[in-house]
């Protein structure tokens, strides 16, 4: 068997984490401590939050799209391949390393999507973006945790309760989408998202995009009232 070879780290901001971008043949993987955060072998369910979101705004006259999260691409690929030539796509990775890996050692994963004149990579905190935006975009996908808590530093918590899910309301569009990527269900966090005035869909999707494999959990909340 090919052996993983350690291609680099990147200390976490705010915590005491550290990602791992790790290489086996044509294979990537990012890791936290002992848990696989991505996969380049698995990109079903990242691509379904971006697909089943964008879907939903086909008749949106150009589109402004905030994706929290780069990782190895998937949902930006996917969201991509939705949304229409004049859509504008901002992707917020807190990690300058991450972007780097993109531009680097995953050139080949990423393909062409970094120079698409629509997208806008911005090295800084999709918290702060989205409480400092106000009806700015129409849709807003988080993949920065593994699921409605924070993973990878605790100050991602906040995006997840009544407060952080009152200005992720605040900086959409009328009817805009809000989608949450989880790699388990997370009945207190669907509530929550109904109270903070969301129509909620619970969607589950497979990591692998068939029939097999983990199952993860997608919620796609539109935003309700004025």
């Amino acid at each position: 068997m090919i052996p993983w070879v350690l291609l680099d780290t990147a200390k976490i901001p705010g915590s005491w984490g550290e990602l791992r971008l790790k290489k086996r043949g044509a294979e990537f993987s990012i890791m936290l401590g002992s848990n696989e955060l991505m996969n380049s072998r698995l990109s079903g369910s990242e691509e379904a939050l971006a697909q089943l979101t964008c879907s939903r705004i086909r008749q949106c006259q150009k589109p402004q799209v905030l994706i929290g999260g780069l990782g190895m691409g998937f949902t930006l690929r996917a969201a991509l391949a939705e949304l229409g030539p004049d859509a504008q796509v901002t992707v917020a990775e807190l990690l300058p390393a991450v972007v780097t890996w993109a531009r680097g050692p995953m050139a080949e994963v990423f393909g062409d999507s970094l120079a698409d004149p629509r997208v806008t990579i911005v090295e800084g905190d999709v918290g702060s973006l989205i409480r400092s935006s106000r009806s700015a975009y129409d849709v807003i996908l988080l993949d920065v945790d593994n699921g409605p808590e924070g993973l990878t530093r605790k100050a991602n918590d906040s995006l997840y309760e009544l407060s952080g899910l009152s200005s992720v309301r605040t900086a959409l569009t009328p009817g805009g989408v809000f989608a949450v990527w989880s790699s388990a269900p997370n009945r207190a966090f669907t509530q929550r998202l109904h109270k903070a005035g969301f129509r909620v869909d619970e969607v589950s999707a497979r990591a692998n995009g068939a029939r097999r494999g983990a199952r993860h959990t997608i919620w796609i909340a539109t935003k309700q009232g004025a």
